[in-house]
């Protein structure tokens, strides 16, 4: 009797493990063919660091299929969510072959369907129809427009993808004016922004417009991220940022989306949010090899500056977190603290751009400056149109 009962446990022991194991929920992540140059459209790169970050969300399951598309289509088998992060356009790895009927039949049942990025993008007719059924709505050619641009996302409505979402403004090609379905219904705005005059003028990344309808369009709000209640249950979302890899370094960037990936799979997100632990290191990882010098010095890390000017000296540090030609940061200083964004070209020519607030007005800073080696940079800073000096810096 003691051996049947304790067959009977381990029985039930196992099977409770394996019930466990069934309701995990299946992210697969198709992350795009290598792309555009060093540190953008790093599909790869940032689709890795997503599943890194999903791998520490109980219950839940992350895959990366690089290259555009899973190599057997065995993959889709028990996904509950399917996240397209890739180029789009004619070259949409969802609209090639037959493949719009074949994701109809996972959104038939009920798997959560996101695109990211250029992913959002598709040609208009049966393509754009069937983003309208996946997601709600898409990037129209000549009619959305790309301009690379910082909105400051302050306010956030009641959602289970904005929980623990603060306020963020990054330098990324945010999309907007996208082509909707036929109403609003199921449709929830989630990043939303008004953009300037400016910034509607161009000129966009291709092609640099101005068109008309967007100029004419100053002062509404438009969204660049928004999420969908399909009629038959399913979710789905779309999210026009992720041009720029360095950005999948900020909390928040990171959280509405990994918030969405949760919310499109039907897992619960946590209160506060998704968590995750990323560090300067962990962005750099499984970086596209393109066109970039082998031994190319990537300035990640803590720098110490030391700086001159006519009226004094500093010792600033700058916080860096750089991929390929894309940087953001954070500096504090004697103008106090501020988030930073740069770049660099030809693999030594520095930029790093951030603006403070003095006396009740903003005042823009610029670096700009040489990587020497690994450990040392030079350069001149401009502080507006108030004054300039030279600096120096140290990796510390």
């Amino acid at each position: 009797m003691k051996l049947i009962r304790l067959v009977s446990i381990v029985a039930w022991a196992l099977g409770v493990l394996s019930l466990a194991e069934a309701a995990d929920k299946k992210i697969l992540i198709i992350a795009g063919k290598v792309s555009h140059g060093p540190g953008d459209h790093e599909f790869r790169a940032g689709s890795l660091l997503l599943k890194k970050c999903l791998d520490s969300v109980p219950g839940v399951r992350a895959e990366v299929h690089p290259n555009g598309w899973p190599n057997d289509p065995a993959a889709f088998t028990g996904a509950d969510a399917v996240l397209i992060y890739a180029d789009g356009g004619g070259g949409h790895p969802a609209i090639q072959a037959d493949r719009l009927k074949f994701i109809d039949s996972l959104v038939k049942q009920g798997v959560g369907i996101g695109c990211a990025h250029y992913g959002v993008e598709v040609p208009k007719g049966d393509p754009g129809e069937a983003m309208h059924r996946w997601i709600g709505g898409h990037y129209e050619h000549q009619f959305s427009v790309n301009p690379m641009w910082k909105p400051e996302f302050v306010a956030f409505p009641k959602h289970a993808v904005t929980r623990g979402v603060k306020p963020f403004a990054l330098v990324d090609e945010w999309y907007f004016n996208m082509r909707w379905k036929h109403d609003m219904s199921g449709i929830t705005p989630i990043l939303v922004e008004k953009p300037s005059e400016k910034v509607r003028k161009g000129p966009y990344v291709h092609p640099a417009g101005p068109y008309e309808h967007i100029v004419a369009a100053a002062g509404r709000e438009e969204t660049m991220m928004w999420t969908y209640e399909r009629p038959d249950g399913g979710r789905g979302f779309g999210f026009t940022g992720g041009h720029k890899h360095v950005n999948w370094f900020n909390e928040n960037f990171r959280k509405v989306v990994l918030n969405s990936l949760l919310w499109i799979a039907k897992a619960e997100v946590p209160e506060n949010g998704v968590p995750s632990n990323i560090q300067p290191e962990d962005v750099i990882q499984n970086l596209d090899a393109k066109n970039t010098t082998p031994g190319a010095v990537n300035v990640t890390g803590l720098w110490r500056f030391e700086v001159e000017t006519p009226n004094g000296k500093g010792t600033p540090e700058f916080q860096i977190v750089h991929a390929g030609q894309n940087l953001i940061g954070h500096y504090k200083g004697l103008l106090g603290e501020a988030e930073v964004t740069g770049g660099v070209s030809k693999e030594k020519d520095l930029r790093l751009n951030f603006v403070v607030t003095r006396d009740g007005e903003e005042l823009p800073i610029f670096y700009t400056g040489t990587i020497e080696n690994a450990s040392s940079m030079q350069g001149k800073v401009k502080f507006g149109d108030v004054g300039e000096g030279t600096w120096t810096a140290k990796r510390q």
